[in-house]
């Protein structure tokens, strides 16, 4: 029987499918969670998909709309025309006939990825970049006759002192032309009363009729796999709400590599992605809004249309329960991203980034009218863009740095970002060096057998008993360990990024695995096997009817030295980081990023991924880079700061520094080939510690 590859995303899910089976069914071999209320039968239009078009060399296929079955008319009952032309099909009725990568949007997922990226909010000198103006004004007389602009103008003069306002060098006008537009109306809604937006002390980019005194931001932090936006009430520095999707460019590869790749091979290629990046953006933004509506309310087009009267009338029928939002009400936004996500978003060529001395198109902080970005906020208000560092490093990480300030401290820090790419600083008020490693996909899923995001039923804490190699471990979504359930309770459907990075420390602290990462000889359990189908060595983590995919999950040899290269870049990295910088030490350890919420600080050791420390020096920061978005969102120093330390930290090529490969195939074995770990002494037996 003739077989075509298909591959899922954003989960990663991949495998070969007999021609002929249609996309849903090939999704649930494959371990794909995709809704189908109806069963399959075409009635629901639930599983709606996107078939990619091009070629796409990572994965080695050409997808193409014409290799699925023709469309049915069944279709046109949930997809219009237009959502025809980019793609999308119901997985139920297109039959697989060559190769395809397919797409699973958002809301066509059943099970949905648990995004553990929450920023906090860290206390902050409020001083927000936008600033409102209450003024009362004389109208227009036989005897003054001055324009509207002017008549503003001249009040705030005389009232607040600002005498200067828009004639900045770096600023052309002193209110913009949408502004401008909707002025007369404002300034005799309610006889001369209005409130101005002013950002900078150099803009009006708002002008609303009577007092108004609250004021909204919005922090976005883009990273290669997910995005994060979170609302803000700027008067009280209070997180309104909080939304999550994954990066929906990981069709086009799990990787920034992958992504550069796209664009050079395909015409359109840096267009589409940047558009997708923004519709992204401004589905979030709509959720983001309807949370500060009734539940009742009916969420109409004339409110998403920045219909400021009609949320003011719903504002009043709640009595001031409800914000009732509209885009328009979001008047500052700031952005965070590494050099290629930041790139893709403005459309700027990334190809450069890449190669050596892979010099980005921009590095300074950037604002950029909310319009030309095409997110739908106040279409005057500015996103702030902050500063790249250099090469791969970019703004998400001097974000982490303003959060995180080790160049406040006394204390040497090495600060962690584990992602697809990770970022690495080390230092303190001396001196800050940073650079980046490619991890690669595999602690987000992908490039694992059975590895996927986190979703519930995904493994996410695992534990082998040293005697018997029997398997315990804990899904997403449930607090019970496996040996506390009836089987199949769990649900398990694969493995996310925090079961992964157990594997690798569990599977050597209990012998598994020797210090190269080979599994060892002689084995304990049957778990252990040879696979029948790949004749690849691998061991079962859950077996079949634990699961509701209805296999075992194993984890193989491949797998693990998949791990194991993710795990050796990143100690090589802060390894040649600590040499560059003079020390042998760090004070503290911080991890950044979803992961550092859900790493044990001592398999993090065992696996040899940081240099040897107390396990204790070992802090989690979470989402460092959306904590700094947040408090740039407030805080107009922290803006100049940002410049500051983007140009203070000294940026390292590790591929260029002698001895790069040495250090990174001696990091390949568990926890090095060399280094010692004193700190591990107490936890891993001598015989497996000192092994040769």
């Amino acid at each position: 029987m003739e077989k075509a590859t298909i591959i899922f995303q954003p989960s990663g899910h991949r495998g070969k499918i007999p021609k002929g089976k249609n996309v849903l069914d090939a999704a649930r071999e494959l371990g794909e969670n995709i809704e189908s209320l109806c069963g399959g039968k075409g009635s629901c239009g639930k599983c709606k998909v996107l078939i990619a078009e091009g070629h796409y060399p990572k994965y080695g296929v050409t997808s193409h709309r014409k290799n699925l079955s023709r469309w049915r008319k069944t279709e046109a009952n949930f997809i219009n025309s237009t959502q025809k032309k980019e793609g999308l099909r119901l997985a139920c009725c297109a039959e697989i006939k060559e190769d395809a990568l397919v797409f699973v949007p958002e809301e066509s997922r059943a099970s949905k990825q648990i995004v553990s990226k929450r920023p906090r909010l860290l206390p902050v000198d409020f001083d927000p970049v936008v600033k409102k103006y209450d003024l009362i004004m004389e109208p227009p007389s036989s005897g003054d006759a001055r324009g509207d602009l002017e008549r503003i103008l001249s009040a705030l003069n005389v009232q607040y002192g600002l005498k200067d306002l828009g004639c900045d060098i770096d600023s052309l006008y002193a209110c913009d032309i949408d502004v401008l537009r909707h002025l007369p109306g404002r300034l005799r809604e309610q006889n001369w009363h209005v409130t101005v937006s002013i950002w900078m002390d150099r803009e009006i980019i708002r002008i609303l009729p009577g007092s108004v005194t609250d004021t909204f931001g919005i922090a976005m932090d883009i990273g290669t796999t997910t995005v994060v936006a979170s609302l803000v009430h700027l008067n009280f520095a209070r997180i309104l709400d909080t939304q999550y999707i994954m990066n929906p460019q990981v069709k086009y590869g799990e990787d920034v590599i992958s992504r550069i790749n796209y664009h050079l091979q395909n015409k359109e290629g840096l267009r589409q992605m940047s558009k997708d990046m923004d519709e992204a953006l401004n589905r979030m933004i709509e959720a983001l809004l309807r949370s500060t509506w009734p539940e009742d309310t009916h969420w109409t087009e004339t409110a998403k249309a920045n219909d400021y009267p009609y949320a003011q009338k719903q504002r009043e029928k709640t009595d001031g329960e409800f914000l009732c939002l509209v885009p328009e009400d979001i008047e500052d936004a700031v952005i965070v991203c590494n050099t290629i996500m930041h790139h893709i978003l403005l459309q700027l060529d990334p190809r450069h980034v890449a190669l050596s001395p892979f010099p980005p198109v921009v590095q300074k902080s950037l604002n950029i009218k909310a319009r030309n970005l095409g997110i739908n906020i106040c279409p005057s208000a500015y996103a702030h863009i902050l500063p790249n560092e250099a090469g791969f490093v970019g703004a998400d990480n001097v974000a982490v740095l303003i959060a995180e300030t080790p160049y406040k401290s006394d204390q040497i820090q090495l600060i962690i970002d584990i992602g697809t790419n990770g970022e690495l600083v080390l230092g303190n008020r001396e001196r800050l060096l940073s650079t980046s490693c490619a991890t690669g996909p595999a602690f987000e899923g992908a490039e694992i057998n059975c590895g996927m995001r986190a979703a519930p039923g995904a493994i996410e804490r695992i534990a082998v008993d040293p005697e018997t190699h029997e398997v315990t471990y804990k899904v997403v979504g449930n607090d019970a360990w496996s040996n506390y359930v009836n089987t199949g309770e769990l649900k398990t459907r694969g493995i996310c990024g925090s079961g992964i990075m157990d594997i690798l420390a569990e599977f050597y602290r209990t012998g598994i695995i020797d210090k190269s990462g080979a599994f060892q000889k002689q084995q304990k359990s049957s778990r252990y096997r040879v696979s029948p189908e790949t004749r690849l060595k691998e061991f079962v983590i859950a077996w079949a009817d634990e699961t509701a995919i209805g296999r075992d999950i194993t984890i193989t040899q491949k797998d693990i030295r998949h791990i194991q290269l993710a795990k050796a870049a990143i100690y090589a990295g802060c390894k040649l980081l600590m040499r560059e910088w003079g020390t042998d030490r760090v004070d503290v350890v911080k991890i950044a990023g979803g992961f550092g919420l859900h790493m044990d600080p001592v398999k993090t050791l065992i696996m040899g991924m940081i240099p040897d420390c107390n396990p204790e020096q070992i802090v989690p920061v979470g989402n460092a880079a959306g904590t700094g978005a947040l408090i740039t969102l407030l805080s107009r120093e922290k803006r100049s700061e940002s410049d500051w330390v983007a140009r203070m930290v000294e940026y390292v090529d590790l591929a260029s520094l002698p001895g790069f490969k040495d250090e990174f195939v001696e990091a390949l074995h568990i926890p090095h080939k060399k280094d010692s770990f004193p700190h591990l002494k107490p936890i891993v037996s001598p015989k497996i510690l000192f092994q040769e």
